[in-house]
C-alpha cells in the first residue's frame, strides 16, 4: 500500500532528532566487519560500488543509490565486495526510529535512484558543513538533517517516530553495546556494572527482562556469533578462533559451541563452506 500521501503518517517534533556524525566510509574488498549494534539509528547511502551488509544474520546486496536504514539495537556488519568495493555516506542519528510498511523488522533497504539528485545535494552539504566546522555549522547540520528526513518520508513508505525509551532501557542498551564492542575481553558482571554505573544485581535483572537473556549468556552468544564468521570465512584453527573471540580455552569454546548450535565447530565449518545466498529487499 502506498502511504506517501497519508496525512496520518508521523513526522517528528522539531529538535527531537540529533545528528551524531556523518562520514564517508569505503569498505575494502577483504573487509569483514564485526557484527555490532548501536543505541541510535543509522543511515547508509551507497554512492558507488557494490557491497554487502549482514543484518540480523541475513546478507543483503547493496548497490549505488541504495539507502539502508537501521534502527537502534539491530545487529549488522558491513562485508567487503571483491570487484567494486562500495563507498557509503553514513549518518548516525539519536532521537528517532524508522517505521516500515513491512513491519517492525528493525531495518529496510530502499532503492533511491529517482531521489539521487536531491539526496546527494543534501548529503554533500552536510558533509561539507561537518568537515569545515564554520561558525554555526551544528545548527546548519541539524536543519539539513531534518529536511533530509522530511524528504525521505515524502518520497518513500518510511515513517518516523520518537522512541519511547525508559531510563532502564537506556542502561541496558549501554550494557549491551559495551558487550558488543568488547566481547573479546574478559568481562565480569562487576565490570559491566561499573561501566553502566548501576548495581550489578539490578543490571542483571533489568537486562534479563529487557532482552530475555542474562548479560553473561548474551556475551557467550556474542562470542559464538563471531566465531561462526571466522569458521565460515577463514582457515584459522579452533585454538586461534577461541582466543580471537575471547574464550579461555579451545575446549570451553567447543563445548559452548556444541551446546548453543547443536553441532561441533568443525561440523559447522564444513556446512558453512557451501555458497551463501544473497537476498535483496526491494
Amino acid at each position: 500500500m502506498d502511504t506517501r500521501n497519508d496525512p496520518t503518517r508521523e513526522l517528528f517534533p522539531r529538535g527531537a532528532v540529533r545528528l551524531l556524525y556523518i562520514r564517508k566510509s569505503r569498505v575494502g574488498s577483504d573487509w569483514n566487519e564485526v557484527p555490532h549494534t548501536h543505541a541510535y539509528s543509522e543511515m547508509f547511502y551507497c554512492i558507488r560500488g557494490q557491497g554487502r551488509i549482514n543484518i540480523g544474520g541475513k546478507l543483503h546486496k547493496v548497490e549505488p543509490d541504495d539507502l539502508v536504514l537501521i534502527n537502534p539495537q539491530v545487529q549488522y556488519a558491513q562485508v567487503g565486495a571483491p570487484a567494486f568495493p562500495p563507498e557509503y555516506v553514513v549518518l548516525g542519528m539519536e532521537g528517532l526510529e524508522f517505521l516500515f510498511d513491512g513491519g517492525e523488522q528493525g531495518y529496510t533497504l530502499l532503492r533511491c535512484g529517482p531521489m539521487r539528485e536531491e539526496l546527494l545535494f543534501m548529503i554533500r552539504l552536510l558533509l561539507r558543513e561537518a568537515e569545515q566546522q564554520a561558525e554555526g555549522y551544528e545548527r546548519v547540520c541539524q536543519n539539513l538533517l531534518e529536511v533530509l528526513l522530511v524528504k525521505l518520508v515524502r518520497l518513500t513508505s518510511v515513517s518516523l517516530r520518537v522512541p519511547r525509551v525508559s531510563p532502564k532501557s537506556k542502561e541496558c542498551a549501554a550494557a549491551k553495546q559495551y558487550l558488543d564492542e568488547n566481547f573479546r575481553q574478559n568481562i565480569s558482571l562487576d565490570q559491566l556494572a561499573a561501566v553502566t554505573h548501576i548495581n550489578k544485581y539490578y543490571l542483571a535483572h533489568a537486562f534479563q527482562k529487557e532482552y530475555n537473556i542474562s548479560p553473561i549468556n548474551y556475551l557467550l552468544r556474542r562470542r559464538i556469533s563471531e566465531s561462526k564468521i571466522l569458521l565460515a570465512e577463514t582457515d584459522h584453527s579452533l585454538t586461534r578462533i577461541s582466543a580471537l573471540v575471547g574464550f579461555s580455552s579451545p575446549s570451553y569454546f567447543s563445548q559452548s559451541f556444541r551446546r548453543l548450535e547443536g553441532m561441533s565447530p568443525m561440523e559447522y565449518r564444513r556446512i558453512s563452506r557451501s555458497a551463501v545466498p544473497v537476498s535483496r529487499t526491494r
